[in-house]
Formats: structure tokens, sequence, C-alpha cells
């Protein structure tokens, strides 16, 4: 399997047996991939409803929220366009094994939930990478391949956004430990394909 430069805060690389799985379910790929870019946007808003006095956050959150809207737009014509219709899909026990990680309290809970949404967009970030340099589909391939810049700068926003409301050697502590639980998610391949299984 052809190796992505190691992407920071991921303890782990994604397997090549994720990679085979994802470009034999395409179609299954696509959709969740069109649940994942409206979720991101749910996250994006509900930490500016969470946090609507933290100026900086609103700022940077009310942009992320539009461009996932904006890629989630992007992949439903992409649905479209293969006649693939929309359908619910269960969760991978990814999302919510990330959540029960939050600290209920703050400030800790504003970090946990700033340091997650960096992996989630940094794993985004790895996959949407290896499903462009792996896609059989040369326009498609094409399509995950513009969506890499933009993954990698939100992962880098909720960076910055954490290391601007807290200590950065906390944050780097805290980092660790949430991306290694990250890593131990994925550790065993879900046997429903997913972005994030």
């Amino acid at each position: 399997m052809e190796e992505l430069p190691k992407i920071k805060f991921l303890q782990h690389p994604t397997s090549e047996a994720w990679v085979k799985q994802a470009i034999a379910n395409i179609p299954t790929i696509l959709l969740d991939h069109s649940h994942c870019e409206r979720k991101a946007a749910g996250v994006a808003l509900n930490l500016m409803f969470r946090y609507p006095s933290s100026q900086v956050l609103v700022r940077k959150l009310t942009a992320i929220a539009q461009e996932e809207l904006e890629h989630f737009e992007q992949v439903n014509q992409w649905l479209e366009r293969l006649n693939i219709p929309l359908a619910p899909l269960s969760a991978p026990p990814y999302g919510a094994g990330l959540k029960a990680q939050i600290w209920p309290y703050e400030p800790e809970r504003m970090l946990d939930s700033l340091l997650i949404s960096a992996l989630i967009e940094a794993r985004s970030h790895e996959r949407l990478g290896l499903l462009a340099n792996h896609l059989p589909h040369p326009e498609l391939a094409k399509f995950y391949r513009s969506l890499m810049a933009s993954e990698a700068r939100h992962y880098g926003i909720y960076w910055i956004l954490a290391t601007t409301y807290c200590d950065r050697e906390v944050v780097q502590s805290r980092l660790e430990s949430l991306a290694q639980v990250e890593s131990d998610l994925l550790s065993n391949l879900h046997p429903e394909p997913r972005i994030h299984s």
C-alpha cells in the first residue's frame, strides 16, 4: 500500500485492510461520507452554541460549519450522479467511543471536545487521502484529493482553538491520551465499511 506522510496527532496509520474494505464498498463509503460531513457541520454548530461568548471559537467554527455543509452538498451530488440513494446507516463505535472520553465539567469539556474534533478531522484527512490514492474511478479520486487540504486545515484549527483557550502543555498531554484511544478504537476493523471504521 502506498504510504501517505505521517499525519500529525494520529498514533497509528490506517490499516491496509480498511483500504481494501473501503474500495470494495464505494457506495456505502460515499453514503457514510455524506453523513460524516453533515455531522461535522453539526459539531461545529453545537460548539458555537455551547460557547457563544468565545469570540475566536465562534468565528473559526462558523467557517468550518459552512465548509462542511459545502462538502455535504458535493458528496450528495456524487451520490446522485452514481445513483446511490440517500439512506440511514448505523454508526460504527468510533464516534461514541471518542465522545465517551469527554470530561463532563469545564474547562476540560471544551478541551476534550476540541481535541476529539481535531483527531476526527486528522483521521478524515488521512483516509480521504488513501481513497484518493486507491480509488479506481479517476474523477472520484480527484474529488477526494480536492478535500484533503480542507480536512488538514480543520484539524489545525481545532488544535489552535484548544491552545487558545487552554495551556499548551495540558493540551499536548491530553491529546496524546485521546489519540491513543482513537487508534485503539480503529485497531479492529469494523465489519461494516465506514469512513471511521
